[in-house]
């Protein structure tokens, strides 16, 4: 039963932290057992409590509700945990989806855990997995990066360092700096295939799909869009390895260098799979034997 006695109902919740996901955007998206926990917690702990009260009105929940935010949380984390040391329930919710993705929630889970307090997980929406399974993008590695710096030159900096990632990147943007964005992510990154998303199980839910250039300009084009932007950037095309290269570095290093060695070295310089490297300098010297 994890964290709920056997009885069920309200007044059944064991005491703890409750990280509990919230919708993203169709206020249905909420599962049964997040129903439960904020029906039946002491308080909730909400990133925007204005935000939080329309999704509770809409579901008939009424409990007593806390701000949570990356502005108040060094003041409000000791009181939260104090509460939590005297066995109370309390729902961590950001405005929507999984809290602890770009919010400040997981200083509050690691003082919780610090303290000996159950911590428990109620799942549930992510706008992150909802823009990768609509992007039509690999699916098998993906790396989050969340907001990027507002700055030009911080973020080309950022960018920079994501370049050799061969994994899909996952970023939230603002409406307003989208065009800007996308544009600089084609000159850093390279013109990658991207889908940008917005408005997530709303209404008016958008998926465009193309390259980062193709994508930048038309944006540029049309006003900032509304709503709530998720951006999923493909991976690096695959190196395709200079064979000629590699074999006139290998006849250079390996009578002089045992294989191994000189492979790992010439892998390093290329930047390419080490054993890629190996098996062609066990055939070079498979062939000189």
């Amino acid at each position: 039963m994890g964290a709920f006695r056997k009885s069920g109902g309200q007044g059944d919740l064991a005491p703890g932290l409750y990280i509990t996901a919230t919708p993203i955007g169709n206020a249905r998206d909420i599962t049964l057992r997040a129903l439960d926990v904020l029906t039946g917690c002491d308080v909730i702990a909400a990133e925007d409590t204005r935000v939080s009260a329309k999704l509770l009105a809409i579901h008939g929940i009424s409990r007593p509700l806390t701000a949570y935010n990356d502005h108040n949380g060094a003041r409000e984390r000791p009181k939260l945990i104090a509460r939590l040391k005297h066995g109370a329930r309390i729902a961590l919710i950001s405005d929507a989806g999984t809290p602890l993705v770009s919010d400040p929630g997981y200083k509050l889970v690691r003082e919780a855990l610090a303290e000996g307090i159950p911590v428990h997980a109620i799942p549930g929406a992510s706008a992150t997995l909802t823009a990768l399974s609509l992007a039509g993008l690999p699916t098998d590695r993906f790396f989050f990066v969340g907001f990027l710096p507002s700055k030009t030159g911080e973020r080309g900096t950022a960018l920079a360092e994501l370049k050799s990632i061969r994994a899909s990147l996952i970023f939230f943007e603002s409406a307003q700096r989208l065009a800007e964005s996308l544009a600089q992510m084609a000159d850093v990154l390279g013109d990658r295939a991207v889908a940008v998303t917005r408005e997530l199980t709303k209404l008016h839910e958008e998926v465009r799909r193309g390259t980062l250039g193709i994508l930048a300009a038309q944006y540029a084009q049309e006003p900032p869009p509304k709503g709530e932007v998720t951006i999923i950037v493909g991976p690096p095309p695959e190196q395709q390895a200079d064979l000629a290269r590699i074999d006139a570095l290998l006849d250079k290093a390996l009578p002089f260098m045992p294989v191994r060695a000189a492979s790992e070295l010439i892998a390093e310089a290329l930047q390419l799979p080490r054993k890629e490297i190996y098996r062609r300098a066990l055939e070079i010297k498979d062939d000189d034997g």
